[in-house]
């Protein structure tokens, strides 16, 4: 342990650290305490979103997303469209680097786009497969022509992975292993990483807009307990955490060393349910929709809202969160029915079906699993929670190792981008397997529109069919929290989930 560490010991089986400047030192650290450890820091590979939120540390984007959802500029100072929506020329920002000294432009822009096109293994492809191409105009202008005019998933896209534009020569130098050591053009340059422990950032000191930089280093420490971050920002450990149990906020609030900060998701929590992603889809509740009908009526949103989050969620009646211009207005939010969840089991002559639950080592999510397993019970279900550390239930969401996964999923501006990779056929994220011609023309079509009143007609009849199918289970939508010490100036909630690192200081 360093020296001008202080060990305050044991916290719910976590060490706590509070380490304090050497003598002489004037270095700064902002520790950020994370839920989840990021699977690999790669914008094109990643499934994870603790990646994301690393990442937007390291990466700037081609564009930016304000708190009230305004589109603003970043690496991409300006853009437009062509008359049909199908080319989107942007001009980039001139005298930026990567960290690794190489200059930023268009060629890099057309690099990146590409890969995440064409890389084995990318969470991007279907998302930008409209894409036809990139061409370089001149050293900081770029064309990217589109088959389908998809205007808002393509910048929904772009303010996330998809637009975090990476050194062509690091990547080209570290093939699979780019996510081990990223290198990008943000505020902060990677330093290192250990495995379910923590991530080290360091400032950069030629970023293209370093006078909004006052934090020397980052640190995210990996704990994914609510409790076990909480006590680490009460001992002076950490400086922000994330997802702060609503719970927690009321005693936080009384105390004046802390702030909190908060702002309504654009997510929701969801179970993928496998009906054809893998041999575990073949059973009764894989094969046969009663079933899964059952389930979902033997849920109690309201209840789940109230015990586990403080009243703070809303139940979801889709992928769709109130407030959005996109919201499913004529689409209600499924209420607890025990009754008809049994006669749904009896039609199908399997009065108790056995269902394995699978979920992360988060404390929030074994709670609302835990209420899930419960409920279901009283409706005949023998529902088994498996609870697998976060990497390795994505993976098993991925490999379809489950028969029913539960997860959140952050939110992003467009819901094609909240949905299209979870229910096409050949979506990336579609770990239920669910395959459906008639949803996969409305997802489509939707993404090719910019009426919004058309889209929303569209996505209605995606939901209708959904609730027919049931391979995906709604649950709520959440109010992210975060809590903060005082001396932290700055900090200002997103709805995405991100952490904006840009104008934050420590008294």
């Amino acid at each position: 342990m360093p020296s001008n560490c202080r060990k305050f010991g044991p916290v719910l089986g976590a060490l706590i650290f509070a380490c304090g400047l050497a003598p002489g030192a004037a270095t700064q650290t902002l520790r950020i305490g994370l839920m989840a450890d990021p699977d690999n820091l790669d914008p094109t590979t990643s499934r994870s979103w603790s990646t994301v939120i690393v990442l937007n540390s390291i990466c700037d984007k081609l564009i930016d997303v304000t708190p009230d959802l305004r589109i603003v500029p970043q690496l991409a100072t300006e853009w437009s469209w062509s008359e049909d929506h199908k080319a989107l020329q942007m001009k980039l920002r001139a005298g930026v680097k990567f960290h690794d000294g190489e200059p930023f432009n268009a060629a890099a822009v057309k690099y990146t786009i590409e890969r995440h096109l064409r890389t084995r293994g990318s969470i991007l492809q279907e998302a930008l497969r409209p894409i036809t191409g990139v061409d370089v105009i001149d050293d900081l202008t770029v064309r990217i022509n589109l088959s389908s005019p998809i205007s808002g998933p393509l910048f929904s896209r772009f303010v996330i992975g998809a637009g975090m534009i990476i050194s062509p020569k690091a990547a080209e130098t570290a093939g699979e292993q780019f996510g081990a050591r990223p290198v990008c053009a943000g505020p902060y340059r990677f330093v290192e990483r250990v495995v379910q422990n923590h991530i080290t950032l360091e400032r950069f000191p030629d970023y293209w807009d370093k006078n909004r930089v006052h934090i020397d280093r980052i640190t995210y420490r990996i704990m994914a307990d609510s409790t076990v971050r909480l006590a680490n920002l009460r001992a002076g450990a950490l400086d922000l955490i994330e997802q702060v149990a609503p719970t927690d906020v009321t005693d936080l609030l009384r105390d004046s060393r802390f702030k909190i900060a908060s702002a309504m998701s654009l997510g929701y929590n969801r179970i993928y349910i496998n009906v054809g992603r893998s041999d575990r889809a073949l059973t009764p509740f894989g094969r046969d929709a009663r079933i899964r009908q059952a389930f979902n009526l033997a849920i109690d949103r309201e209840a789940i809202n109230q015990v586990v989050f403080n009243g703070e969620a809303v139940p979801a009646n889709s992928w769709i969160p109130p407030g959005s211009p996109f919201y499913l207005a004529t689409i209600a939010a499924p209420r607890r029915d025990v009754a008809r969840a049994k006669d749904l089991l009896a039609a199908a002559g399997v009065p108790n079906p056995k269902v394995e639950l699978t979920l992360h080592t988060i404390p929030v999510q074994m709670q609302v699993a835990e209420l899930i397993q419960a409920m279901t019970r009283e409706a005949g279900f023998d529902t088994k929670l498996v609870v697998l550390e976060t990497g390795s239930a994505i993976q098993a969401g991925h490999r379809g190792d489950h028969q029913a996964y539960l997860n959140g999923w952050p939110g992003f501006l467009d819901p094609d981008h909240n949905i299209f990779s979870m229910l096409h056929c050949k979506g990336s994220l579609n770990y239920s397997g669910y395959c459906n011609n008639e949803v996969d023309g409305l997802l489509e079509k939707a993404r090719a529109m910019t009426d919004v009143a058309e889209r929303v007609r569209l996505y209605t009849r995606v939901r209708e069919i959904l609730a027919e199918d049931e391979p995906y289970i709604f649950l709520n939508h959440l109010k992210l929290i975060w809590a903060h010490a005082a001396r932290l100036r700055g900090f200002v909630p997103h709805r995405d989930g991100l952490m904006r690192v840009l104008d934050l200081k420590l008294d």
